[in-house]
């Protein structure tokens, strides 16, 4: 092979391989470009429960300056509270009675005696826990027998007297709700794609946001609001 021939043929291997690396650049700027497209949505899953759990703190508050007869008072009005109770339902299982708390005021040193009528303040409370919410909540709307029969109890929306409606089975709904919120998101990410005129590709990256119990309506704190929303990134592609 002569020089002249040498040359040529050298020229046609580098003109091969310029076309061939302008292909593979080509390609591989229009992949990262593809790449590049993406799409980002929110997911939602919601549900209205029941609450599975209360705690109702029934409370009430004598005063007097013997400890002796307060303590009598107070084991009688622990007494109506069970036997009402009872009586509605509730199993003995369910209720108990807490330590009552004592205040002297003879004891505080900010306090004049000489204006103190009554130097003993008790508080007691019988609580009821119970899984039986419409059990409770009949016992609830019953307790003016309770005012009947000379005994005023509380029931705080705040505070030590507060009740407490809960829902404890948010594990076995999870599942189901992820997927939800999961079908949720891909189903915005398939309404933009084919706005675009694109298709929807693999999915970039994912993230679960906390799932949240709310009450939705105060007049119903045993009525609890489950919310997850999950955020998800998808390729888009031509």
């Amino acid at each position: 092979m002569n020089n002249k021939s040498f040359i040529i043929y050298s020229a046609l291997i580098l003109a091969i391989g310029i076309v061939c690396l302008g292909a593979l650049l080509k390609s591989g700027i229009e992949g990262f470009r593809d790449s590049e497209r993406m799409v980002t949505v929110k997911g939602l899953s919601e549900r209205t429960v029941e609450a599975d759990h209360v705690l109702w703190p029934l409370q009430y508050k004598i005063i007097g300056n013997d400890l002796t007869t307060l303590y009598g008072a107070m084991e009688t009005n622990n007494q109506k509270i069970i036997g009402f109770l009872k009586s509605n339902g509730i199993s003995e299982s369910d209720i108990s009675v807490a330590l009552p708390t004592v205040v002297d005021l003879y004891a505080d040193r900010y306090v004049n005696t000489n204006d103190v009528r009554s130097r003993y303040n008790i508080t007691a409370t019988v609580t009821v826990t119970s899984k039986n919410i419409d059990q409770v909540l009949k016992a609830m709307n019953n307790t003016s027998t309770l005012l009947k029969d000379g005994l005023a109890v509380s029931s705080d929306e705040y505070g030590s007297s507060a009740i407490v409606f809960t829902f404890e089975g948010l594990n076995g709904i999870k599942p189901e709700m992820i997927q939800e919120a999961t079908q949720s998101a891909r189903e915005a990410a398939q309404k933009f794609a084919e706005d675009s005129s694109s298709k929807l590709g693999k999915i970039k990256s994912a993230s679960q946001g906390q799932f949240s119990i709310t009450d939705p309506d105060k007049n119903r704190p045993y009525m609890k609001q489950i919310r997850v929303v999950t955020t998800i990134q998808y390729y888009l592609k031509d």
